[in-house]
């Protein structure tokens, strides 16, 4: 066994090499760049967008405390279970609902301003991030508006009705206002706009749809197109966070002097080790984040935009009835319109139709 075990991970590591290889000539014929620059896909995508899509953009780097507002504002997708069981249920899924929302609405970029007090007094369509006190009316059966709260001491997601203050993206509390939540703006920062990710997206979709499934490069443009939007929302502990390998003697001493997230055992007295020192600042590695190329306003405004576009599935005064939504699917019961059908960015696909089926959220 040990021999067999030993010849199946060489093979392995030699199927991974070839594959990783091949990896690299495609991206290195594409974009004239070398993978082993880039350790993870976002940077990879990060690199392609720098050196092919930045033009002349002005994009901000973002730390300090506008970073720590902000992040108060960044929310993933919507997930919940409205009806729990039913008949003829449809599952749609949207075409890339990150990249097209990348493409299809101006992100903000540019100059950043404070301002405190209620912005909408003095300017018409002010464009940036919030802080604002929100009303959910009772009567609102499918709330759209996230926050964040603790629960048995677990910090959760959750969208609620009644009265909360969090910061809110412009574009979002539009879109609230419309669904007859009431605003209050208190303070936030402005932006300038522009379309900054029009021709990354638009250029990796061709590629995309161009390509059978089996292909290398669908895959790829697949994972390029949804890897960049993350990486302008970086943690700060992806930078505090560090990996070692020890023996159990240096183990202890570790032990002693960091914040220990992990420990692997690799061996009878070989440990990797996954840690963050304790003697890291964190308020100067937050003032110090633009070193890193973090504009988390951008990553906050794709998440948010995608939520605005979800959301038109949750009105009360659709045909139908909503039995599920998350990130970027639904369950209905009845088929979607055919406009809203179809292969572009932004359309719904069909993905299942379940004659009976139950739903929960784990």
């Amino acid at each position: 066994m040990k021999d067999e075990t030993i010849k199946y991970c060489i093979q392995d590591c030699v199927s991974l090499y070839q594959v990783l290889a091949k990896f690299n000539t495609l991206i290195f014929e594409k974009y004239n760049l070398n993978i082993n620059n880039y350790p993870t896909l976002s940077s990879l995508s990060f690199g392609i967008y720098r050196a092919h899509y930045l033009k002349d953009y002005k994009i901000p780097l973002i730390g300090g405390q506008i970073l720590k507002d902000i992040r108060e504002g960044y929310f993933g997708g919507h997930t919940d279970v409205y009806k729990t069981c039913g008949e003829n249920i449809y599952v749609y899924d949207v075409n890339s609902l990150y990249p097209y929302a990348m493409s299809k609405f101006p992100m903000p970029v540019g100059n950043i301003k404070y301002f405190e007090g209620d912005i909408y007094k003095t300017e018409d369509k002010p464009f940036g991030f919030f802080l604002v006190e929100i009303t959910a009316p009772d009567y609102i059966k499918i709330p759209i508006l996230m926050t964040k709260a603790k629960i048995n001491h677990v910090l959760r997601t959750l969208a609620p009705l009644g009265k909360w203050t969090g910061v809110i993206f412009s574009e979002e509390l539009k879109n609230a206002v419309l669904n007859d939540y009431d605003i209050k703006v208190l303070k936030g920062y402005t932006f300038d706009s522009d379309f900054i990710f029009k021709d990354f997206v638009n250029d990796l979709y061709e590629i995309k749809c161009n390509h059978s499934k089996d292909h290398p490069m669908y895959l790829i443009s697949k994972l390029l197109l949804n890897s960049l939007y993350g990486r302008f929302g970086m943690h700060i502990d992806t930078f505090l966070t560090k990996n070692v390998i020890v023996d159990n003697n240096e183990l202890y001493e570790m032990i002693k002097h960091n914040n220990i997230l992990d420990i692997m055992n690799l061996d009878e007295d070989i440990n990797l080790i996954t840690y963050i020192p304790t003697d890291n600042n964190e308020e100067s590695l937050f003032n110090n984040m633009t070193k890193f190329n973090i504009s988390i306003s951008l990553s906050a405004a794709i998440t948010a935009y995608a939520r605005i576009h979800m959301s038109q599935f949750k009105s009360e005064y659709n045909s139908y009835n909503l039995y599920y939504s998350d990130t970027d699917s639904i369950a209905i019961d009845r088929p979607l319109e055919d406009n809203m059908i179809g292969k572009e960015l932004g359309k719904m696909k069909l993905e299942h139709i379940f004659k009976k089926g139950c739903l929960f959220r784990t």
